[in-house]
């Protein structure tokens, strides 16, 4: 391979893309934007949930259960209903998410050491917030019998809970970091689909195939500057995830740079390919987001988990280079994983890299079809 050509198509292709304001701001705007985006709008995290109370008993005990409820910060009391149909109502109208009836026996059953039963109604449509909502009511629960001087029997068992690598079990802190895998796959694919596409399009391809050109090198010359592109986002996103959104940090910057580096090699050869096989723009662009955008949003484990998924598409999530990526970002940000624990994850980067690369220059002819 010659260097010098290799330089040449590299500048060239920098210089195409100074002269577009539109691939500019893909290149630099796109990656912040989506990263408000998403790291704002995505979360687990359950809080201000609104809540109506339906108090037949009006004891202090009563009271002190809806207290600690109110002061937990995940329940928010919208107001007292007078019966049965109102908290319908109320549910039924998305007026309140949760209900709590509480019986006219409530805090004489309690003291008295009888079972003291208060009725939940939790609104099932969205049934994450539904579960973990439960799970903020037991705990408020049992803070506000403890405080209201009911007591508790010492268990048998002395059970102690450790949280390791997020204990404040913020959903941010998982969830920000893999952001940085969708949005560079994103990117990769958006930016190099269009490449050798918009050269058949404007009939500058005829040109380059008239020169000694060989195949890797205008591929390798095209991948280039976008590559340094992915490189400035990488870390432009990395700063953004650790100075604005508050995550830790606790790996090696440079491992993760480098795992960065073969995940974006990989995902601009796939657009370079995309872009060979369409020659066409839009066509390219269309297929750039069902074959990474996609595939990397809904099977990497950034957004579902991959264990609870049917045990086809389990077997389907190997051949996605996001869910490797993913898992990288997140063990470096939150175990310090080292370069050892992440072999294998570079390893299968690396090759589908190689792979895609080696497709796309045997199906790059230097002819006119």
């Amino acid at each position: 391979m010659n260097l010098n050509r290799i330089k040449a198509i590299a500048w060239k292709e920098l210089i195409q893309i100074k002269r577009d304001p539109l691939s500019l701001a893909l290149a630099f705007l796109m990656p912040v934007i989506l990263l408000f985006i998403f790291g704002y709008a995505i979360t687990v995290d359950v809080d201000r949930l609104k809540t109506v109370v339906y108090d037949r008993d009006m004891s202090s005990l009563s009271r002190e259960i809806v207290r600690g409820l109110r002061e937990s910060g995940y329940f928010t009391i919208v107001g007292y209903v007078d019966g049965p149909a109102a908290i319908d109502r109320a549910i039924d109208g998305s007026g309140a998410r949760v209900a709590i009836s509480i019986p006219e026996d409530f805090s004489k059953n309690a003291r008295m050491g009888r079972q003291a039963g208060i009725q939940v109604i939790v609104d099932g449509s969205d049934s994450n917030t539904a579960t973990i909502a439960l799970g903020y009511l037991n705990a408020a629960m049992e803070m506000a019998a403890k405080r209201a001087g009911l007591g508790t029997i010492s268990p048998p068992i002395d059970v102690r809970l450790r949280v390791w690598y997020n204990p404040e079990l913020r959903s941010r802190n998982f969830i920000v970091p893999g952001l940085i895998a969708i949005i560079m796959t994103i990117i990769a694919a958006l930016l190099t689909s269009l490449t050798i596409a918009r050269e058949w399009e404007r009939g500058t391809m005829e040109q380059l195939i008239s020169t000694p050109l060989k195949p890797p090198e205008l591929i390798i010359g095209k991948l280039i500057p976008y590559f340094v592109i992915g490189v400035i986002d990488t870390v432009m996103s990395i700063i953004i995830v650790v100075a604005l959104f508050g995550v830790p940090l606790k790996g090696s910057v440079v491992l993760l740079l480098f795992i960065s580096s073969l995940f974006l090699f990989g995902g601009l050869s796939l657009g370079i390919l995309i872009s060979i096989l369409t020659k066409s723009q839009l066509a390219a662009s269309q297929a750039a987001v069902i074959s990474s955008y996609l595939p990397a949003l809904l099977m990497s484990g950034f957004m579902f988990s991959i264990p609870n998924m049917p045990v086809p598409l389990q077997a389907i999530t190997y051949l996605i280079p996001a869910r490797y990526f993913v898992s990288s970002l997140k063990g470096i940000f939150l175990k310090a994983n080292t370069a050892d624990m992440l072999l294998t994850e570079m390893g299968l980067l690396a090759l589908f890299g190689l792979i895609v690369f080696t497709v796309a220059v045997k199906k790059f002819k230097k002819r006119v079809a």
